[in-house]
C-alpha cells in the first residue's frame, strides 16, 4: 500500500528538488523555481534562450531529480504529427495494424526548438499539451501522469522558422528566458568541467521528489487562500494590459487564471497558505510576457513585453 504524501513532505521534497538540480545547473535559479511551479500546475513551460544555456540539461536533470521519463525531440521542418504522437504499424505476424506510441507519451516531453517544424505538428502537440490525450485511429489514448510539455526556442535566430500562433503561445503557462550567466556562475561551470563533471551524465543527481510529492504538492496549492483583493489585483494587472497603447492584444482571462495559478503555486512553495500581491508581482512577467501582442511601432522603438507589465504593474494600485 502506497503511503500517503503529507503537506509538509511534499514541500520539503520540491524544495530539496531546486537544490539538487543546482548540482548540475548553474546560475538559473528562476529557471528551476518556474518548471516546478509548472508541475505543481500542471503547466507547460516555454524556455527562451540562445543554444548552450543548459535549457537541455536542466530538462533532464529535473527528470532526473524527480525519478521521471523524459523524451526530447528536435523539432525540424520535417517532423510530421505522427512522428510526435505515434502511428499505426503493420503487424505481419497479426495480420493487423497497432498503434506504436510516439515520443509525446512521457511524463516530461523537450520540445527542443519548437518554432522550427511546420504548424500542423505544432497543432497535433497542442492536443496533447491541452488535453492531455492523443487521438489515433479513432480512439483516445491518454498521456502519463505527470505530462508536461518544455518547448525551447531560440530568440535570436528565426531564418526557416514558423513562429507559434497566439492561440498556441497562450498555452504554454510560463515563458522563461535563460540569459547568459554572470561571470561567477560561468566561472563555476568551466570549474566543474574542469574537475569531470560530464552533462552527458547525470548518475551523480539523486531522485528527491516523486509523482506522489507533486500530486499532494497540486492538491495543496488549489486548497490555498486566495482573498477577494488579490483576485481582483490579477484582474486589474491582466485588464490594464488590454489598455495599454504599446499593445495590440493584451492577457486574455485564460492568461489570468494562469497567473493566479502561479502565484499560488509560488505562495505554497513558500511556505504560506495565502497569497500576497507581491506573489501575483514576481510571477507576472513570466505568465504574461508570452500572452502581449506589441504594436509593430512600438518594437522598433525598442519596447519589450516585459517593460511594458514593468509600467502595468508599477500603475496598478497595490491592495493593502
Amino acid at each position: 500500500m502506497t503511503a500517503v504524501v503529507t503537506t509538509e513532505e511534499a514541500r520539503t521534497a520540491l524544495v530539496a528538488l531546486r537544490a539538487e538540480i543546482g548540482k548540475a545547473v548553474v546560475g538559473n535559479d528562476a529557471a528551476v523555481t518556474s518548471l516546478i511551479l509548472a508541475l505543481l500546475c500542471k503547466g507547460h513551460v516555454l524556455l527562451e534562450g540562445v543554444p548552450g544555456v543548459a535549457k537541455t540539461l536542466l530538462v533532464r536533470a529535473l527528470a532526473r531529480a524527480l525519478d521521471l521519463s523524459t523524451t526530447r525531440v528536435q523539432f525540424t521542418p520535417d517532423l510530421m504529427p505522427g512522428d510526435l504522437t505515434g502511428s499505426l504499424v503493420y503487424d505481419s505476424h497479426n495480420a493487423a495494424f497497432s498503434f506504436r506510441e510516439g515520443p509525446v507519451f512521457t511524463n516530461l516531453l523537450l520540445a527542443d526548438e519548437i518554432n522550427r517544424t511546420p504548424p500542423k505538428t505544432q497543432s497535433a502537440l497542442l492536443e496533447a499539451m491541452e488535453e492531455r490525450q492523443v487521438s489515433a485511429d479513432g480512439k483516445t489514448r491518454p498521456l502519463p501522469a505527470p505530462f508536461i510539455v518544455v518547448a525551447t526556442q531560440n530568440p535570436v535566430e528565426y531564418e526557416g522558422t514558423y513562429p507559434l500562433p497566439e492561440a498556441q503561445l497562450d498555452r504554454f503557462l510560463l515563458k522563461v528566458t535563460m540569459p547568459i550567466p554572470a561571470r561567477e556562475h560561468e566561472i563555476d561551470v568551466l570549474t566543474r568541467h574542469a574537475s569531470g563533471f560530464d552533462p552527458r551524465d547525470l548518475s551523480s543527481l539523486n531522485p528527491v521528489a516523486s509523482a506522489a510529492h507533486l500530486e499532494a504538492g497540486t492538491a495543496a496549492v488549489r486548497a490555498l487562500t486566495v482573498a477577494p483583493e488579490v483576485i481582483a489585483y490579477v484582474v486589474d494587472v491582466c485588464r490594464a494590459t488590454r489598455q495599454s497603447p504599446a499593445v495590440r492584444l493584451g492577457v486574455s482571462p485564460r492568461g489570468a487564471t494562469a497567473l493566479l495559478a502561479a502565484a499560488r503555486a509560488w505562495a505554497w512553495l513558500s511556505g504560506r497558505d495565502y497569497v500576497t500581491p507581491d506573489d501575483v508581482k514576481a510571477l507576472a512577467r513570466p505568465a504574461l510576457r508570452h500572452r502581449l501582442e506589441l504594436r509593430p511601432e512600438v518594437e522598433l522603438e525598442g519596447v519589450t513585453a516585459d517593460g511594458v507589465l514593468d509600467g502595468v504593474l508599477g500603475a496598478v494600485q497595490v491592495p493593502r
